[in-house]
Formats: structure tokens, sequence, C-alpha cells
């Protein structure tokens, strides 16, 4: 049985904990072949959490130091949990330390950064995967199904939209992705990222596009070491600090295959704790879902007979990509994290075939040059070529 050593940068948040979650059931539910990843260390600033990390996750050792992580030989992919403006610097240390890179998204600050990234991985050879994780939803791989047999017919138009409330209340305190040092952008980074993703893994790429850009709360209160998880507020005298990164970001765009666009998200979104939805229209039919109904694909067919004609709703099931090592019945309620297990086990194909697994940072990088694209044409009011960036 091959093993492949991992150190989870970053192991304490939310994040980390996902994919811990995502290693651990790995040999439960996909078996053994062609590997077993075994956590070799966990890394964190705090010295205690990190012992304590590395007993619950029974990882082999823990550490402060990612350094030392990544100088490890007995560890072979670096596992990147950490604040955006650090993915750069942790993970261009890793391919030059000839280690495998998985990283969560945003991959860097800009796409320059992520050029550079993909640059070195190709030089040194080493496996990269950017934890993109919705699109591993079997559903979606129905979507693209439909798409890729042309039963859909030409893309004419995509819509889609990502909404969230975490940060609707002007009181809830200000926390790192708040900050344009540490978190490169707001919305546009940290969650429509997850749409360009899904465009990306369904349509391709967009060659063009128009975006606004806005911050709706201008500073918040300040407690220390607030995150996600807390609806908090603090007292109406606190200390504030002036937010830097957007809160909503809407788009018009243009697909380098043809057809367009319109993409809105929004972390203010007062009400919605997690609406994704998007809807594709084609030339022979239509395609369209709601992340409330997540395991769940609608599709419409223009050539159905005219008293049959109308969405059909297909729910993944055992027929779908890996929802059957999940479950043996349809619309079982897979989720979040079966989607991250689901796309650690193509990352551990791929690092045992030394063959690449989408999305690899040369993707991040697509991705990035939109983010980069909307930052700016919101700031210079007008359209711009992705490829520019």
């Amino acid at each position: 049985m091959k093993e492949i050593r991992v150190a989870i940068v970053g192991a304490a948040g939310w994040m980390g904990q996902a994919h811990t979650m995502g290693y651990r059931i790995q040999p439960v539910v996909f078996g053994t072949e062609p590997a077993v990843p075994v956590l070799q260390t966990v890394v964190d600033v705090d010295e205690g959490v990190a012992r304590d990390l590395a007993s619950r996750y029974e990882a082999r050792q823990s550490g402060t130091d990612w350094q030392a992580a990544i100088a490890d030989p007995d560890v072979d992919l670096v596992d990147i949990c950490l604040p955006n403006n650090m993915h750069y610097e942790v993970a261009l240390a890793a391919i030059e330390a000839g280690k495998h890179v998985y990283c969560e998204k945003p991959l860097t600050m800009t796409a320059a950064e992520s050029k550079t990234l993909a640059d070195a991985a190709d030089a040194r050879g080493v496996v990269t995967m950017i934890g993109h994780n919705f699109p591993r939803n079997p559903a979606h791989g129905i979507a693209r199904g439909f798409i890729q047999r042309g039963e859909i017919g030409r893309v004419v138009h995509f819509r889609a939209s990502m909404h969230v409330d975490f940060l609707a209340d002007p009181d809830i305190p200000f926390m790192w992705r708040c900050d344009r040092e540490e978190a490169g952008t707001g919305a546009v980074g940290d969650i429509a990222s997850h749409i360009f993703s899904l465009v990306q893994y369904l349509i391709g790429d967009i060659e063009s596009l128009v975006a606004d850009m806005e911050i709706v709360t201008t500073s918040r209160p300040v407690l220390e070491g607030f995150n996600y998880g807390a609806q908090q507020k603090v007292a109406d005298d606190a200390p504030r600090r002036d937010v830097t990164t957007d809160d909503i970001v809407t788009l018009l765009c243009r697909f380098a295959g043809g057809g367009m666009g319109t993409i809105d998200v929004s972390r203010v979104a007062t009400g919605q704790k997690h609406a994704q939805n998007y809807e594709l229209y084609g030339t022979k039919g239509a395609l369209r879902f709601n992340y409330d109904h997540v395991n769940r694909i609608q599709v419409y067919r223009v050539g159905d007979p005219p008293s049959e004609q109308g969405f059909k709703s297909i729910d993944a099931s055992p027929e779908h990509g890996r929802y059957g090592a999940f479950y043996p019945v349809a619309n079982f309620g897979l989720g979040y994290n079966e989607y991250k297990a689901i796309e650690i086990r193509e990352l551990m194909e791929a690092v045992a075939s030394g063959k690449p697994a989408w999305p690899t940072f040369r993707d991040g990088w697509k991705i990035m040059q939109i983010v980069d694209a909307c930052v700016e044409s919101s700031r210079t009011r007008r359209w711009v070529d992705v490829l520019d960036f």
C-alpha cells in the first residue's frame, strides 16, 4: 500500500479541519489504491494548538514552523490552508523543495503570482491542485455531460449568483477577510472565484468582462481573533477598522467559446446563509441548479414533444461520478465535506500517477486572471480583456 505523507499548514481553521476529514475517510470510502494519505505533520502558529490537533487528527507529529514542514524529507504533499497573503510564499517554497502542493482558493493575491507558481510547478514536475471543491458535486458532472455531448446545443447565456450574509450586519466585527493586505480581495476572490471555477468546469474560459465592485460597510468594530462561526457583536464604543475589500461584485462577461454571462455575488446578502445558483441556456436546451437542492440538476430539452416539454429533475445517484462511493441510493444528502473528500481522492490519484488533475495551478492562474480583471474593470469603469492579466 502506497502512502502519501501530508503536511497541513494552517490545520486549525475551518479548511484545515475539512481537509483533515477528507484525508481520514479516504481508505474507508475509496479503498487503499492507488495510495492512502497519511498525516505526517500538522502546523499551527500556536504550539499547544498544534499538539492538540496532532492528537485529535492522529498526525505523526506537529509543529509551528511551516518551513520545517516543507524541509521534512518524510513529507510528500504540502497542504496550504492559510490566509491568502501566505499562499504564494509557502507554495513556491514547497514547489522548489520538490513537494506536491494542494492549496485552498484563491490561489494567490494576484494573477502574476499564480502564473509564477504554475510555471515553477511545471518546471519542477510536481502535482498541484486548488481547493475549488464545489465542482466535485456529481450534480455538476451531470450538467457537464449534457454540455459536452452537445445536448444543450451552443451555449448562449450563463447566469449565476452566490449570496451569503456572514458580513451583512454592519456591526459584525472585522476579520482578516476584510483586509486587502491579507485577503487581496473580498467577495470577488473569496466568493466569486467559486462561480469562476464552475464556469471553467462547465463552459471554459472567460474572454472579457465588465465588473462593478462595492464596499458596503466601510468600517467594522474590532474584536481580537474574530473569524467565521460566530455572529458576535461588540460594544458600541469599540474601536473600528476600515474595511478595504469588496462586499459585492456584479459582472457581465463573454466566453472564449461564444456566449455571454451575468454573475453577481455578495457577502452582505441579508438572510442568505448560502445561496448558490446558476442557469445555462443553449440553442437546444437549458440547465439549472439551486444549492437548496444540492444533489439535483434540472434539464430542459427543446426536442421533447410539446406535450412533454418542461424542466425535468435528475438526482445524483450511484451512476454519477463518485456518488456511489458514499451512498447506494439517489439524492441522499451528499454535501460540502463529501465534495472535499472527492477532491482529495482525485488529488491522491494525481500524485500517485504523476498526472495532473483539474484544477491545477495553471487553471488557478486563469481564475485569478478573472479576479484581477474584475478589479481593474471596476477601477477603470470599462470592459477589459481577461488575458491581459
